[in-house]
């Protein structure tokens, strides 16, 4: 029970990587933690496709999300260099995909910490994947019928090492 408090105290956004791929243990140590996450009415919906970093398509997704108006902060692309991207789409007429989504990319994240790898997960490209080239976007994602994009996370072996953030119980937390 210990390790999973670690992985809890440890965890921070990972913006740099190494160009060491990931073993497929890896992968699909992190694939299951994915699908092993809970969902509403135990749907089990979210789908998970398996992007590699040097993948043209991720260009693509970039481009459109700048052309958006998403760029942010992310100096060349929003997967910082990771060797895998995990896209996860949920059933877009159920309510609850997306927290669905949201507890299986936590699920994913912790289990690379556990493994001693580096994570971010990924917001910024919702409007790309649901802006004009959804379609074709989920298309090329494989996302199924009737799913949409929710979330995604990068992971990879770390290049650099950040401390996780503070956090203040006072200023965050109410008891009623």
């Amino acid at each position: 029970m210990d390790s999973i408090f670690t992985a809890l105290e440890q965890r921070s956004s990972t913006r740099a990587y190494t160009d060491e791929p990931l073993t497929q243990a890896e992968l699909e140590t992190l694939l299951k933690a994915g699908l092993q996450a809970p969902t509403a009415t135990n749907r089990q919906e979210i789908h998970i496709t398996v992007v590699d970093g040097a993948d043209p398509l991720l260009a693509q997704i970039e481009a459109e999300k700048n052309a958006l108006g998403g760029a942010g902060d992310r100096p060349d692309n929003f997967y910082y260099d990771a060797p895998v991207v995990l896209f996860l789409s949920g059933d877009a007429a159920f309510s609850w995909s997306a927290v669905d989504a949201g507890i299986a990319v936590e699920n994913i994240a912790l289990a690379a910490q556990g493994l001693g790898l580096g994570s971010v997960i990924i917001g910024c490209v919702k409007k790309a994947l649901t802006g004009p080239r959804a379609a074709a976007f989920g298309k090329a994602l494989d996302f199924p019928e009737g799913y949409a994009f929710e979330i995604a996370i990068a992971v990879g072996h770390k290049a650099t090492e950040k401390a996780p953030h503070a956090y203040s119980m006072d200023k965050n937390v109410s008891r009623i």
